[in-house]
């Protein structure tokens, strides 16, 4: 799986950007067991339905400070969709993209282009598919309806789910993450931000074992729990020395214990809800 690189050096602003253009592109792809939309500027949402097909909204957005700038924009930066196999990719490109030798996927805002490009994503898809949604800046992502696994990934805004049920992992860098879980998940999955809250909410019959780690904050639950020993600290052979490493998680287990669920915050407190209380 391509990981995000992010290197910004400088980041556009649009004050002076008084040229402006706008469009909205509708489209009805078949259906696809797996979703990946890499976003740069601008919010992702995704509902889950009964139906058959993905159907897309796509609001793209140009703010540039002057004329030439505007149809540079509309040269450079892209929206690329395919469908290959199961999964239909949306993807947005531009000069900002690096397409990195090592298979990393980053972003490289340098310098002031001169304008600025958003895109707004909504999507409807089938309840059951893998969703992989990442974004970078000004946006959110969320998700509802949804029974499938998923990847979600921002980096300056929250992620939020309602009424979902699959695994997998939610990761921000500044912005909260909430959670309402519909379906408790089956499998390992992780909630990580840096500067944000992280709140989950299972269904009362819940069984897990949970890591928790936040620096300047505190981790709250409302489950029954009993404590688990930590894990166990790793050591490595370094200059002909041992070097050893904990991870210092807070370890519990909520009911028989199951799937490990991971909790990751430095400035944010972390709270794991029984929706049932």
């Amino acid at each position: 799986m391509k990981k995000l690189l992010i290197l910004l050096s400088a980041v556009s602003i649009a004050y002076g950007f008084d040229e402006e253009f706008k469009e909205t592109t509708r489209k009805t792809f078949s259906s696809a067991a797996r979703i990946d939309v890499q976003n740069v500027n601008g919010y992702v949402r995704v509902s889950g339905y009964n139906g058959s097909d993905i159907q897309l909204v796509a609001e793209k957005s140009i703010r540039a400070e002057s004329v030439e700038r505007l149809e540079t924009a509309k040269r450079e930066v892209t929206l690329d969709m395919s469908q290959a196999g199961d999964t239909l990719n949306i993807y947005v490109d531009g000069p900002f993209r690096c397409h990195c030798e090592d298979n990393r996927n980053g972003i490289h805002e340098r310098g002031h282009r001169g304008y600025r490009v958003t895109y707004n994503f909504e999507l409807k898809v089938p309840a059951a598919t893998f969703l992989r949604l990442s974004t970078v800046n000004g946006g959110d992502i969320r998700v509802e309806n949804t029974t499938g696994d998923f990847d979600l990934s921002n980096v300056n805004d929250s992620i939020e789910m309602k009424e979902v049920g699959g695994s997998g992992q939610v990761h921000t860098v500044n912005g909260k993450i909430t959670a309402l879980f519909a379906k408790n998940p089956a499998g390992k999955s992780s909630f990580r931000t840096v500067n944000g809250t992280i709140e989950t909410s299972f269904r009362p019959n819940l069984s897990a074992d949970i890591w928790v780690k936040t620096f300047n904050g505190g981790a709250y639950t409302d489950f029954a729990v009993t404590t688990l020993p930590r894990m166990p600290v790793e050591s490595e052979r370094r200059d002909g020395k041992f070097v050893y490493r904990s991870d210092r998680l807070a370890a519990m287990r909520v009911g028989n214990g199951g799937p490990e669920f991971k909790y990751e915050t430095l400035n944010g407190n972390v709270r794991i809800v029984n929706r049932g209380q």
